[in-house]
């Protein structure tokens, strides 16, 4: 049975465990006081080093670049529509792969074009994360956002990070406005 998270919360990933293989899932709904225009969420993640920045432009995993250079890293693209149930976007995560100079492996969501669209976190719902053991194929840990984003347009959702030698997962709930640009920012990445 997964463990259900709170905003805040932690949680050992991989202590007395051999869990290596993870499936990240990501997903939300649009509600009904929609802006006219069609949403279009998108994923991405930030490997990072202790400092919570990106060593490099390639340590950002997003729709346009789907496969970290360790392949420990792999987004399984973007979903245009966000229309369904279950998970939205998905990322695979092999941690055994995962550089050493990663701290922590920050999963974002934004929405594209967010300003010219009028769109905002505060017409999503049913925003969540859960993290699925890819070898046995069970749910380990959900965290539904019950946050109210009115304004922002940037949420990191949760991340998985070192300590010691072990990984553990933290539910964060972050919010920020300026989409993609104002995320890149936050973990040193240059945009235009």
């Amino acid at each position: 049975m997964a463990i259900s998270l709170s905003k805040g919360q932690r949680v050992d990933l991989t202590k007395g465990t051999n869990l290596s293989r993870i499936m990240v899932g990501l997903g939300w709904d649009t509600n009904q006081f929609s802006s006219g225009s069609a949403f279009d969420l998108d994923a991405s993640v930030f490997l990072t080093g202790s400092d919570g920045k990106c060593l490099d432009d390639l340590d950002f995993v997003f729709y346009g670049n789907l496969v970290h250079d360790s392949e420990g890293v792999i987004h399984q693209g973007d979903n245009l529509t966000g229309e369904g149930e279950g998970d939205d976007e998905q990322i695979m995560i092999e941690l055994d792969l995962i550089p050493s100079y990663v701290s922590k492996i920050a999963f974002t969501v934004t929405i594209h074009e967010a300003l010219e669209r009028k769109q905002n976190f505060g017409q999503v719902d049913n925003a969540f994360i859960r993290l699925v053991d890819e070898l046995t194929g069970s749910e380990i840990i959900r965290y539904d956002l019950a946050e109210d984003f009115s304004i922002e347009t940037a949420i990191v959702v949760g991340e998985i990070y070192r300590y010691q030698d072990e990984w553990k997962f933290s539910a964060i709930g972050s919010g920020f406005q300026g989409g993609l640009a104002a995320l890149c920012n936050y973990y040193g990445i240059e945009v235009e």
